[in-house]
């Protein structure tokens, strides 16, 4: 097991992991192994695109000095329980609209410290803003459209300044019809007016079809 270029993930040769903060328990059926007295969670990059993202083109800085963290789209928790191993001292706020991902999320934050689950809608920021405060890390993957407004308006009720995000955007979401070049132009239209700084783009494929994720700098 050897680290990576990103703290808190481990490599062992094409695959991530994390240390599990939970030695012994899988999230999500995902394989373990032990070395050094660590136990790690192998970590999918089919069931999750920030693994993808790493494998796939992501630059440094990316978890580095992060404090606390919103996490938009929570679902049943297989991503975020990663990074919350990744910043095992940064509470994150994880965001879900559905009661039916909610419960599967709720259980697995109750024995996580520092996920800190929020039943609330993502387009409407306002209803947790006060409960999330500033955050240093702003993490969106959700299916709907209006992803690139929705991301920029949680960035301006949380993100600090200078602060990181990363914007899953998921282009068979947002139309059915149009090209991706043409989806991500929109996207970048509307987190430039909000004043975010868009990076470098990096394709998911092959592990998340019609799907980019747009590092962003607020």
């Amino acid at each position: 097991m050897e680290p990576s270029a990103f703290p808190g993930v481990y490599r062992s040769g094409r695959d991530l992991y994390t240390i599990n903060a939970l030695p012994g328990e899988s999230v999500y059926g995902e394989p373990r192994r032990t070395e050094g007295g660590k136990e790690y969670r192998q970590w999918d990059p089919f069931r999750s695109k920030l693994a993808a993202y790493l494998l796939n083109g992501a630059r440094p800085p990316l978890f580095e000095g992060i404090r606390s963290a919103l996490y938009l789209g929570g679902s049943h928790g297989t991503t975020v329980s990663h990074l919350g191993e990744i910043l095992p001292d940064a509470p994150i706020f994880v965001i879900e609209k559905s009661p039916r991902s909610f419960a599967p999320l709720l259980a697995l934050c109750k024995r996580r410290a520092n996920l800190l689950p929020i039943l609330a809608d993502a387009q409407l920021p306002e209803r947790y803003a006060a409960d999330a405060g500033t955050v240093d890390f702003l993490y969106q993957d959700i299916a709907q459209r209006g992803q690139a407004r929705i991301f920029s308006e949680n960035a301006d009720a949380c993100l600090a300044s200078g602060g990181r995000g990363l914007l899953m955007l998921k282009v068979r979401s947002v139309s059915q019809s149009r090209s991706a070049p043409s989806v991500l132009a929109e996207a970048r239209r509307e987190l430039s007016a909000h004043r975010l700084r868009v990076g470098p783009v990096v394709d998911l494929a092959p592990f998340s079809r019609d799907h980019l994720a747009l590092p962003v700098t607020a």
